[in-house]
């Protein structure tokens, strides 16, 4: 894979100025297209020796050869045209990113968990939001850790910039594991946190289809453009930064599959628009089987075996809606966030002049669902000429299983007898204590029984007194 430029794109939202400045800066350099990055950033197509990017003063540029700068990744991209929780709009992502001013050593995502469109938990530090508004869980898995582990309280939104910083200030020391992470943020900073007061949860979506003109209510539309190999001409997107510009649009959404959203192209204007795309020969409808690819970038290998599996999808009518596949390598060292994986083998070391062929490994995850985390091997070590049919065979696996995990939960909820589960509700601001959690933000561990609380306990919210606590009994299965 080649080394790039990254050009830095916070949570891959630009405005229309700015994407027309990065065009006519590369441009300069004798570039004539750009491409976007897993991360949803902008990847020059050349290197670009230092001192020619002097003079941009105003994009931040990461060089081809600089280690530990990493790009904000978010679902702002999603918000308005895809399920997403009520309170999460696209202003409050805005204003959630603008806390963030500096460059940052760590991956970060800050995502919604009801859509599918951008990975939860691909960041070493990664916000998730929770049904309390304005208020996240963090989910943080440290460069050198194996595992993702939850941050024991909820994080209020106007502190994820200082807890991050904080957490980025703390590497040198190595901490271990997250209850040491906890304790020295604590001391570090101060924090509105919330109890966590149940555990994330994260509904299996289908992979969305993200191209073309599509409404927004009664008078808008969003247009997702993909090119499918990712080299996006620099004078099609400056002419398109002018008309965004014409039509008041304010921003321009980088998605981490190789695309862009614009969002709010009024209805009046969806003629213009389509002219547009028209006279510059954009296709807008691509096969599902195109846009569904987490692929490498720059690697004229993966693309060309992506070609090679899709052709035989197409010529074999398969369907892949709400599947996801990814092409990588023996030392690929991020994490997976596809439906499906397709792991390049390394090759033996041989003597002489002898050559062998690639061989392959299949891998899906657990219930084809890659928020889960969770990987299953399916095969090792074939040739390439056995993946079509071997894909096929997951594909319609994941069709037969489709919907079963769901009957069969609601089969054991029948047999299940139901149990009763006490909590405490403060009446003021309706926060709930559960001892299974306790409260970190008082240092009541886990497992504290309401009683056992000092008189002197308040809510960590409202700070209303422990007398404002109603016994509450829940039902669980």
């Amino acid at each position: 894979m080649k080394q790039l430029n990254r050009v830095i794109v916070k949570g891959g939202v630009l405005t229309p100025g700015e994407l027309k400045y990065i065009c006519e800066s590369v441009e300069s350099l004798g570039c004539k297209t750009i491409s976007f990055g897993s991360r949803q950033d902008i990847l020059l197509p050349k290197k670009v020796q230092p001192e020619d990017l002097l003079k941009f003063d105003k994009l931040q540029i990461v060089e081809f050869d600089e280690i530990g700068v990493e790009n904000m990744v978010s679902s702002y991209v999603c918000a308005d045209i895809f399920p997403s929780t009520s309170w999460l709009t696209g202003d409050r992502y805005l204003y959630i990113l603008e806390q963030f001013k500096e460059k940052s050593t760590l991956k970060i995502n800050i995502t919604d968990p009801k859509q599918r469109l951008v990975p939860l938990f691909t960041g070493h530090i990664n916000f998730i939001a929770s049904d309390h508004e304005d208020y996240w869980y963090l989910y943080i898995r440290l460069p050198e850790w194996s595992v993702t582990k939850m941050y024991p309280a909820l994080v209020y939104s106007w502190d994820l910039f200082k807890i991050e910083a904080a957490i980025e200030s703390l590497l040198k020391e190595e901490p271990e594991d997250i209850d040491t992470i906890f304790e020295l943020v604590t001391d570090a900073v101060d924090t509105n946190n919330r109890t966590v007061d149940k555990p994330l949860d994260v509904p299996f979506y289908p992979f969305p289809y993200f191209e073309g003109m599509n409404k927004i209510g009664l008078d808008k539309y969003w247009l997702g453009l993909y090119w499918r190999n990712n080299k996006y001409d620099v004078s099609f997107l400056k002419e398109m930064c002018e008309l965004c510009l014409d039509n008041k649009i304010g921003k321009i959404s980088i998605t981490p599959w190789k695309s862009f959203i614009v969002k709010g192209i009024p209805r009046e204007s969806k003629l213009v628009w389509e002219k547009f795309l028209g006279k510059r020969g954009i296709n807008v409808r691509h096969s599902m089987l195109e846009l569904n690819w987490h692929l490498p970038v720059a690697n004229k290998e993966a693309l060309n075996l992506k070609k090679y599996l899709v052709a035989n999808f197409d010529q074999n009518d398969i369907s892949t809606y709400g599947l996801t596949f990814g092409i990588t390598d023996y030392n690929k060292s991020s994490y997976y966030f596809t439906s499906i994986v397709i792991e390049k083998n390394k090759q033996p070391e041989l003597i002489g002049n002898f050559q062998t062929r690639d061989t392959y490994n299949l891998l899906y995850a657990k219930n084809f669902d890659p928020n889960t985390r969770a990987y299953i091997t399916h095969v090792q070590d074939v040739d390439k000429v056995e993946l079509p049919g071997l894909l096929m065979e997951l594909s319609q696996l994941y069709f037969d299983q489709l919907g079963s995990e769901k009957e069969e939960e609601k089969r054991a909820i029948v047999k299940k007898e139901v149990l009763v589960e006490e909590v405490h509700q403060c009446k003021d601001c309706f926060t709930v204590y559960n001892k299974v959690y306790g409260d970190v933000t008082q240092n009541i561990p886990k497992n504290t029984p309401f009683q056992n609380l000092p008189e002197s306990y308040l809510c960590s919210l409202c700070e209303a007194p422990k007398t404002s606590f109603e016994k509450r009994v829940l039902e669980k299965n």
